[in-house]
């Protein structure tokens, strides 16, 4: 269920604007199913700020919380700052001398190389690749149809499904509901915009759409796509079936239950 793997990026976290940890081999460790995070030898991390703590209290399934037994929780304590429950160690065997630190969004500011990265760590065995087409594709819920566009971008990601952004122009934004909903990749970057579709069966957060994404994938900039899993897709005049992900599933879509 734990896989490590040594990486040579350079890899550093800030809380504010002071260093708390610095590495250029850190631990990728998976933790069953769930993306990776890094685990630092104690030293990486910066003096002092390693503060024992009574682990915090859980209301339920955390996404950027630990997957396994946690040995012990520390406060992140960084000059007047303290950031607490930051920082934890797991209770396995290849990794109990290492530090596992927060990648919650809002908590540390993470840097991959000179690169800013939210979330959590990018997989070195995932990739993400956008490509331009002049496939038709129409996207609907219960016969309505909600886009229609012969100029998409397609994203492939390991692991999920195709994902198709649409231009505005082409998307009924008339039958969708915008709302405050934002989620963060570390692959494509902040999705700033979402909408929820309000008929039958009510689908919350169902398209969302990056204003300013990462370079790699700056094709798909204000372009919107929606979740495969839950909307009829049809391309080129073919429906497509409902793929399986972990998005199938309500608790793991950003902001499904607002």
């Amino acid at each position: 269920m734990l896989r490590t793997e040594t990486i040579d990026k350079w890899v550093r976290g800030r809380l504010g604007d002071r260093l708390v940890v610095e590495s250029r081999e850190p631990l990728l460790v998976w933790q069953g199913h769930f993306p990776p995070v890094y685990a630092f030898r104690r030293d990486e991390v910066a003096d002092g700020a390693l503060d024992p703590a009574p682990a915090p209290a859980r209301d339920g399934f955390s996404f950027f919380g630990p997957q396994l037994p946690v040995a012990q929780w520390y406060d992140l304590r960084v000059g007047d700052r303290v950031l607490r429950a930051g920082a934890w160690t797991l209770d396995a065997e290849p990794v109990q001398d290492r530090v596992v630190l927060t990648w919650e969004p809002g908590r540390l500011d993470w840097t991959e190389e000179d690169e800013p990265v939210t979330g959590h760590p990018r997989d070195p065995h995932k990739r993400v690749e956008v490509l331009s087409s002049s496939r038709h594709v129409e996207i609907a819920v219960d016969g309505v149809t909600l886009a229609s566009s012969d100029r998409p971008v397609l994203l492939f990601e390991t692991d999920l499904p195709t994902r198709y952004y649409l231009p505005v122009e082409d998307v009924r934004l008339d039958l969708l509901e915008p709302t405050d909903n934002t989620s963060v990749c570390p692959y494509k970057g902040r999705a700033d915009s979402y909408w929820t579709w309000p008929g039958p069966p009510g689908l919350p957060n169902v398209a969302w759409s990056y204003s300013s994404p990462a370079p790699a994938v700056g094709a798909v900039a204000g372009r919107i796509a929606f979740y495969n899993e839950l909307v009829d897709v049809s391309v080129d005049g073919v429906a497509q079936e409902r793929p399986a992900s972990p998005f199938s599933a309500p608790a793991q879509r950003p902001g499904a239950g607002a």
